[in-house]
Formats: C-alpha cells, structure tokens, sequence
C-alpha cells in the first residue's frame, strides 16, 4: 500500500525536485495547485527564497485554509525548507505573519558565520526520536541553503549547529519539517523520505 502526498504547488522552485524524490521511495505524489485538490494520506509543503514570498503566495493560492484543516483532521503535513519556516509565527525575514501551526520566530543567523548557510551539515538528534527519522544515524549529513532558522525548542527533532543552534528538524502531533532540503541530501534524504511514506502508508 502506497502512501498518497498532496504536495502544493504555489510556484516554489523546489516542488519538482522534491516531487521526484518522494515518487523515488514509492509515494503517490499528487502536485496540486488547487486547494480543492488538497487531498491524500499527507500534505507537503515545499519552499525556498524568501520568507514573506512563500507565505503571501500560499495565502494568494488559497492553500492557508487547505493547511489548517490537514493539521486539524489529523493527516500528516510535512514542510521542507521556507516550507518549514512559514508554519512557524513569525520571521525576521519580513513582517508577514507565518501561518502559526508551530510557535515561535524564525531568527536570522548571525552574521559571525557565512550567511547564506549553504552545503552539508551535521544535524544531531534530540532525546525524543520520531519514527521519521528512525534508522538515521545521529550525526548525519544533510543540504543546507538558508539564512534565517528557527531556534531549538520543546518541538526540535533535530538541531544543527551554524553561528548558533537551531531546529533542523521539528515536529509536533501531526506536522513534522526540516530546514534542509532532503531532495538535495542524498541518500540519508531519501531515507528521510522513505521513513515518511511508510509511516503514512502503515
């Protein structure tokens, strides 16, 4: 049995991409630029460039209602880079406010580092593991392309060191996202991957 994924399409260049990924490791992928579409075993959420872009075109596609009510009814909604950030309050990025399933702000990363934060990073477990990333060594690598992040909270999953530590991984209840790109990451992003359509599917 294969799990179906809505995954939206609001103009985010990396929607393909993560698309194919998740078609690779045997999804039902469903690229839905309708929110009447918004249907299937889980939602995504792709995401790159900037924060107040994605935000207002998500609102502007109609998909903020289409995301509420997934997370209300209990289906997985995943976010995958911007589309981790805009489920959070608030960014620094721009004073649009984000769509608020997550709380808390997502904060520029200092600029004592090389901003933009791009390439591979370590990301390090937290005590509480999610079946998400079951089987996926603390320690592993991940893609990177980011200035701005959320900071580590009671929601981390994973954390990521870059200037100061953030949440590169977060879940709570039924959402669950990543501040890297898994599609950009190899094979630990396809397992990444993997792991969330056999959960779905189960």
């Amino acid at each position: 049995m294969s799990a179906t994924i809505a995954v939206l399409d609001y103009g985010s260049g990396n929607l393909h991409s993560v698309a194919r990924a998740l078609a690779h490791v045997g999804a039902d992928v469903r690229v839905v630029d309708r929110p009447g579409d918004v249907n299937g075993d889980a939602v995504l959420i792709p995401g790159v460039g900037h924060f107040g872009h994605c935000v207002r075109a998500i609102r502007d596609a109609g998909f903020e209602a289409s995301i509420r009510g997934a997370v209300a009814d209990g289906r997985p909604v995943i976010g995958v880079c911007v589309g981790m950030q805009v489920l959070f309050e608030a960014s620094e990025e721009d004073a649009e406010p984000g769509l608020g399933v997550l709380p808390g702000v997502v904060r520029r990363l200092p600029e004592t580092v090389r901003v933009p934060h791009m390439g591979w990073n370590t990301v390090a477990w937290a005590g509480r593991r999610h079946p998400f990333v079951a089987d996926i060594p603390d320690q592993t690598s991940f893609y990177f392309v980011h200035s701005y992040a959320p900071d580590l909270g009671p929601d981390a999953v994973g954390a990521t060191e870059h200037g100061r530590a953030f949440a590169a991984v977060v879940a709570r209840d039924n959402v669950f996202a990543t501040q890297f790109h898994p599609e950009k990451s190899g094979d630990a992003g396809l397992q990444l991957y993997g792991n969330i359509v056999r959960e779905i599917a189960a």
